[in-house]
């Protein structure tokens, strides 16, 4: 089970039991009994917008979101995503025109190849940014939860990400092994625009037992994560021509 704690706007675990609790858990069983005839829905931790440095967590009331500094969470497995439009947001939110569950295979008006689309090159979009948006789609566990939800990295926040896994994969650790701090800093473009990247560090290395358990569930995800399409923020023109401008820059800022 795990809380908010008001005063550091941190997520802090009570009577944890690590993630065997996963034991007693059949996600392929529990999707298929209670999912019959729906498409499987998974909730979503959002990025801020701007400068700000608070993640919202889904929470029980809608009305009332949880805004936290960080969290702690087993990356179960991460793909990246693409999402294209080909005219300007003018304020209705529609399917992109073209979009990509791997970055690879396009799906849409255009199609085809993503690595060898121009719109995959800078300077196609605004500010001389990609037309076609990047993102890194992340499935996370948190301690205490029997159910993943998704964290979508915007383009400002792949580099750290990146730099993030090779520090684990120098030391011979995958990302679903160890339990991961997600929090936020800020950064400036090259327009002078303030926002938001996440940062990430290594809380601790998951126990065996654990290491079995999360094995099984990643593999269960990854297998799932090529039925879940582009939604929400992933593909809202509105966010996506926001981050634009905050994160066109991103490659290019002084490390």
């Amino acid at each position: 089970m795990a809380k908010v704690n008001e005063e550091t706007k941190s997520i802090i675990n009570i009577d944890s039991n690590g993630y065997l609790a996963l034991k007693e858990f059949d996600f392929n069983t529990v999707v298929s009994e209670e999912m019959d005839g729906l498409n499987t829905v998974f909730e979503r931790i959002k990025m801020p917008s701007g400068g700000t440095t608070l993640f919202q967590l889904p929470a029980d009331d809608t009305d009332e979101p949880s805004f936290v500094k960080d969290f702690s969470a087993v990356i179960l497995h991460h793909h990246p995503i693409r999402a294209y439009f080909k005219t300007k947001f003018t304020g209705a939110t529609n399917p992109p025109d073209c979009g990509s569950l791997d970055a690879v295979k396009g799906y849409g008006e255009l199609g085809g190849d993503c690595r060898n689309c121009i719109y995959n090159d800078f300077n196609t979009g605004e500010n001389g940014a990609k037309a076609c948006k990047e993102r890194q789609r992340l499935y996370l566990l948190q301690e205490g939860e029997l159910f993943p939800i998704i964290l979508s990295l915007p383009t400002g926040s792949l580099k750290e990400f990146s730099r993030y896994l090779m520090r684990l994969l120098t030391k011979g650790i995958k990302s679903n092994e160890v339990v991961t701090k997600f929090s936020l800093t800020t950064a400036t473009n090259k327009g002078g625009i303030i926002y938001a990247k996440a940062a990430f560090k290594m809380e601790r290395k998951l126990t065996s037992e654990e290491l079995t358990l999360i094995a099984s569930l990643s593999e269960q995800i990854r297998i799932l994560s090529g039925r879940i399409g582009l939604e929400d923020a992933e593909t809202d023109p509105a966010v996506l021509s926001v981050e634009n401008q905050m994160s066109s820059a991103g490659f290019q800022q002084t490390a």
